[in-house]
């Protein structure tokens, strides 16, 4: 908590979870979530500093850090983007929120556009950090891309294979997929890092993370097929690393806008991680779009 200062955590029983979160400040709410393979903790550079101006929720995704971690299914739908989006629903119910602001990075990002879908109602405004629509990364999948972006082919392959093979050697793995989508290396607080390995050395966060990827192979295709072309109501800010990888694939704002009718965004001058290797600017970025009319 030394990360989050003034911050209280929390932790809520949902239908399908425990979802274990923080949560401080005063102001209009709003739901910060990570991606892979962090936790919660990503959002300390930021999180206090919206703190002053809003009600900020940052929350471990089932499966990550120290929310729990159900058990698998043939068709993966426990890790689905739905179920894992309901999760996040019920949490910020029970803390009084039924309509707030999501932001999401990676993993995180694609639960929270999954919310914005399923949950029209409930979300206000929406940026998602440094990805595409899950549908769209699968559709565009060629040779460059797959090299760039192995990790979705490697972590949806069957159990137990991913799971052993990081498993050999967890903090290996860990800092090689930290530094490799990063502008530069080594950019992790040294309390931040403890905790991710903390969290990522226990073998039921290795699983869960894969199970999330399978689903993203899998059920979520089905779930944005049944979508079709529908297109998101509220207000979508995108933001991405200009130094990153995806930087050099996508035209994000384009492609964003075949889903929203109100995008908008940039780059920001680092690789995948924004809210750790440039803070300042996603912090501005963040208030700015929030506290727009």
């Amino acid at each position: 908590m030394t990360l989050f200062p003034g911050f209280t955590r929390t932790r809520v029983a949902t239908q399908g979870a425990e979802i274990n979160l923080v949560h401080g400040g005063e102001g209009p709410p709003v739901l910060l979530l990570h991606g892979y393979p962090q936790t919660h903790v990503m959002w300390h550079a930021v999180a206090p500093r919206l703190a002053k101006h809003f009600t900020v929720v940052a929350a471990d995704l089932r499966g990550y850090g120290d929310s729990s971690k159900p058990e698998g299914a043939p068709d993966h739908a426990p890790y689905s983007k739905r179920a894992m989006a309901a999760d996040q629903v019920e949490a910020m119910a029970s803390l009084g929120f039924d309509r707030f602001f999501v932001v999401g990075h990676d993993r995180g990002a694609r639960v929270a556009f999954r919310m914005a879908l399923d949950h029209r109602e409930r979300v206000a405004k929406l940026a998602l950090l440094d990805i595409i629509p899950t549908a769209k990364m699968w559709a565009l999948m060629d040779k460059r891309l797959a090299q760039s972006t192995y990790h979705w082919l490697f972590l949806a392959q069957p159990a137990d294979l991913p799971e052993r093979l990081i498993g050999n050697d967890v903090e290996f793995f860990l800092r090689w997929t930290l530094n490799s989508w990063a502008a530069k290396p080594d950019w992790w607080t040294k309390e931040a890092f403890a905790e991710y390995l903390r969290c990522f050395r226990d073998p039921a966060t290795i699983h869960g993370t894969c199970e999330d990827y399978r689903a993203g192979a899998t059920i979520d295709l089905v779930h944005d097929d049944a979508d079709g072309t529908r297109k998101l109501d509220c207000p979508l800010l995108v933001l991405w690393g200009a130094a990153g990888k995806n930087a050099r694939h996508f035209d994000f704002l384009s492609i964003w806008r075949e889903r929203a009718g109100d995008v908008r965004g940039r780059g920001l001058e680092c690789g995948h991680f924004l809210p750790e290797e440039a803070p300042e600017e996603t912090y501005t970025a963040l208030r700015e779009f929030l506290a727009a009319p």
